[in-house]
């Protein structure tokens, strides 16, 4: 078989080109750290390494999930902690209205202290988290949740609670409505201290009548602090049930980074032997082609 002069060039400059492009990729490689600089590289390991950065994210949006609701929960303990310290401060105020020599002026002292109660109350009751939205509106988290009346407050949201998913497998309520924490089996804190502001404000009212009308309140505000109470360890459950989550889930990211750079990242001490490998190998190729290229038939004659 004869082989012409042209095919031995051409066989030459592909062999170079070949191996400029191996010097090419594997300095690729090392300038990004990379084994798998495209699919084409590595099918299999690429497939893997896909399905592995996809659970990343989703893992990593479980986490930023989990810091929202930590931060909408905390917004809530905080919240209710403050009402806790009104309502006892509010329980002692009735106490001392029980005292029979209180004078009409003293009498109206008391009833401006739990007047100003209330109102910190509701507005303790529409407090927002750092977005804005509110915590106790159930999903009307945009509607203010309660109006002062001159009964009490009325309520303005609704009885649904915003859950958020903060694990593959957990799915978890970051609000809480406000009948669930101030009203709870009819048992309305708004309008039991209306009641006795209007008693203490009536200098008509008996001592009786306000003996009674005291009693009641304060088994309604012990009612009121065990149901925000139980609201609270509620809230504290969740939040170290997140935590635990956390740890999973940085548990996870971590998995999912060793495992991604056990399929795509670079033996650079095996990489930096390729391409003094290939530079030698590459060198006798040009050297090989240049004798090549100058021989013709003449020198043989």
């Amino acid at each position: 078989m004869r082989i012409s002069t042209n095919t031995i060039y051409q066989t030459g400059i592909n062999k170079i080109s070949s191996l400029q492009s191996e010097q090419y990729k594997l300095q690729q490689q090392v300038s990004s750290g990379k084994r798998i600089l495209t699919p084409a590289d590595d099918p299999v390991g690429s497939a893997r390494a896909l399905t592995i950065s996809q659970a990343q994210s989703i893992n990593s949006q479980y986490a930023d999930n989990r810091a929202m609701a930590s931060f909408n929960l905390n917004s809530i303990e905080s919240t209710l902690s403050s009402v806790t310290d009104l309502m006892v401060s509010a329980k002692s105020t009735l106490i001392s209205a029980g005292n029979a020599v209180l004078s009409s002026d003293e009498k109206n002292y008391i009833a401006t202290q739990l007047r100003n109660d209330l109102e910190e109350l509701v507005g303790l009751a529409n407090s927002k988290d750092g977005n804005g939205n509110y915590l106790f509106g159930g999903f009307k988290n945009t509607t203010q949740p309660y109006t002062a009346t001159t009964t009490g407050a009325t309520y303005n949201g609704d009885s649904g609670q915003m859950d958020m998913q903060v694990s593959d497998t957990r799915k978890m309520s970051t609000t809480e409505n406000g009948p669930d924490v101030f009203q709870a089996e009819g048992n309305d804190v708004f309008a039991t201290l209306s009641n006795i502001v209007d008693l203490l404000s009536n200098p008509a009212t008996t001592t009786a009548a306000l003996n009674t009308a005291l009693a009641s309140a304060n088994a309604s505000l012990d009612k009121g602090m065990d149901n925000v109470l139980t609201v609270r360890a509620a809230t504290g459950s969740k939040l170290k049930e997140i935590d635990a989550l956390d740890n999973n889930g940085d548990d996870r990211e971590l998995q999912y980074k060793a495992e991604l750079s056990s399929i795509q990242d670079l033996d650079y001490a095996q990489a930096l032997s390729d391409i003094t490998k290939q530079k030698t190998i590459l060198e006798a190729a040009q050297q090989s082609y240049v004798q090549l290229s100058g021989l013709t038939l003449f020198k043989y004659i």
